[in-house]
């Protein structure tokens, strides 16, 4: 265990887990799933916790066993599904394919806590589902993943970034898309996904540029917020994710629901494809801040502004205005 005087703390339960502390548990990423293939078993962190404990995240939920807290799920990379469950492709419709694959850890490169940020930092490998005889699946895409969690005396909220760098490995063009991109309107889903408690359902949801509710799916803005519910305690959350890469030429979107579900989702391929050549890598930066209390608009900003200036002091140069396209 590591710790500072701040009582930030990073527990490391060697070969599955980490969690990270500030009083209560923070969140805690579990980087060794046990799921069945069909749910593309990939890295999650679930539990995720407000500063004063409340809970933010589901872990599967009944009508989607597959959504796990805050995970990277794609679920067209190729002909292979990382997100979990039945694909969407033009000429199936949605249809079990047997074509789910796994995100795997390979190496540990740190675990630590220094100042008021705890980081946790691994190599993983991305696997086609294996083929009927074989115990493992082909690489498709090699990663280098960055997860911190900061969190300052005082606060009332806590910023968890995400920095992947993924390398296409399989020796030929990978093309990475959505259900949109094969067809399926304003569904454009992938990328790194939270999805909120149950009691979120119906809660407040806004993108930087005022667009509340469901008109925020597909809408293109730097930050997006949910302010939800808890059922028992008689208290709200809130969650804002800010896309890191915004501003830059990948047309990253907001899949985004209130109904019937709490989701946030920046989106890099919304609706148009990104092919990765061999050997070719591309870079994905995520803040998200977590808060105590119900928030709106204003509130939300001044979150959003905690989380840009924790990526800019990480050397992430995020764009004030989205590149037009």
């Amino acid at each position: 265990m590591a710790s500072t005087p701040s009582s930030l703390s990073l527990l490391h339960d060697v070969g599955s887990e980490v969690s990270v502390r500030a009083g209560a548990e923070l969140f805690r990423y579990v980087y060794r799933p046990t799921e069945v293939q069909y749910e593309s078993p990939r890295p999650y962190l679930h539990p995720i916790r407000t500063r004063s404990g409340k809970l933010v995240t589901v872990f599967r939920p009944h009508d989607h066993v597959w959504h796990k807290g805050i995970a990277l799920s794609l679920p067209n990379v190729g002909p292979t599904n990382f997100w979990g469950g039945a694909t969407y492709t033009r000429a199936t419709g949605y249809a079990n394919l047997e074509n789910n694959g796994s995100m795997e850890h390979v190496e540990l490169l740190k675990a630590s806590v220094e100042a008021s940020a705890a980081t946790f930092s691994h190599k993983l490998t991305w696997l086609t589902q294996p083929a009927e005889g074989e115990t493992a699946g082909k690489p498709v895409v090699d990663e280098v993943r960055t997860i911190r969690a900061i969190a300052g005396e005082g606060d009332d909220f806590w910023t968890l970034t995400w920095t992947t760098e993924i390398t296409n490995v399989q020796g030929a063009p990978l093309v990475i898309g959505s259900p949109t991109t094969e067809g399926r309107d304003n569904a454009g889903y992938g990328g790194l996904f939270w999805r909120g408690p149950r009691s979120f359902t119906g809660g407040f949801m806004v993108g930087a540029d005022g667009t509340e509710g469901e008109d925020l799916r597909g809408t293109q803005s730097l930050w997006a917020g949910f302010s939800g519910k808890h059922d028992d305690i008689d208290a709200e959350s809130t969650v804002v994710f800010i896309d890191g890469n915004y501003g830059s030429d990948l047309p990253t979107k907001w899949f985004a629901r209130s109904e019937p579900f709490a989701c946030l989702n920046p989106a890099p391929f919304f609706d148009e494809e990104h092919t990765l050549q061999p050997g070719e890598s591309l870079t994905l930066h995520y803040a998200v801040v977590i808060a105590d209390g119900g928030s709106d608009f204003a509130r939300m900003s001044q979150l959003a502004d905690a989380g840009v200036e924790v990526l800019k002091s990480a050397g992430v140069a995020v764009a004030a205005e989205a590149v037009a396209r």
